[in-house]
């Protein structure tokens, strides 16, 4: 069991739920700059994702656990990160599957299943661990009125 304090989201929604989850992926910067992390390398990564909304669905839920398990476990988990290209792409450092664009990526990819949703949820942090001592918070920023 993951036991982590999070840093958190100051948001006016009246429900927030938290995913602990874990995966384990290589990858590698495409970089010189990135110094040994332009070589392969794994980590067992430890993502928190957190989802905000102000109305539950038909089963009582602001989201299904296991549906924001399904959306990243599944995609990520034992694969080589620059292998997704619909996700990461070696010529764009924006896209290079660093913590902060793994982060990022993970985010988009909740928010656009919760898109789908009735209730419209936000998912407003993904917190992402790559080593113990080392981590990345992304927060999407508010979409403008």
């Amino acid at each position: 069991m993951i036991q982590q304090i999070y840093p958190s989201v100051s948001h006016a929604y009246s429900y927030e739920l938290n995913k602990d989850l874990q995966f384990a992926a290589a990858h590698y910067v495409p970089s010189e700059a990135a110094g040994k992390c332009q070589r392969v390398h794994g980590h067992t990564y430890f993502a928190n994702i957190t989802v905000a909304g102000d109305e539950l669905d038909e089963c009582g839920f602001l989201v299904n656990f296991s549906l924001i398990k399904k959306l990243v476990h599944d995609r990520f988990d034992h694969t080589l990160l620059n292998d997704d290209n619909e996700s990461f792409d070696s010529s764009d450092p924006n896209r290079f599957p660093t913590t902060e664009v793994v982060a990022r990526t993970i985010a988009e990819i909740v928010q656009k299943q919760l898109d789908t949703q009735p209730n419209r949820p936000t998912c407003v942090q993904v917190f992402l661990r790559e080593t113990p001592t080392s981590y990345v918070v992304y927060r999407p920023k508010a979409a403008k009125e």
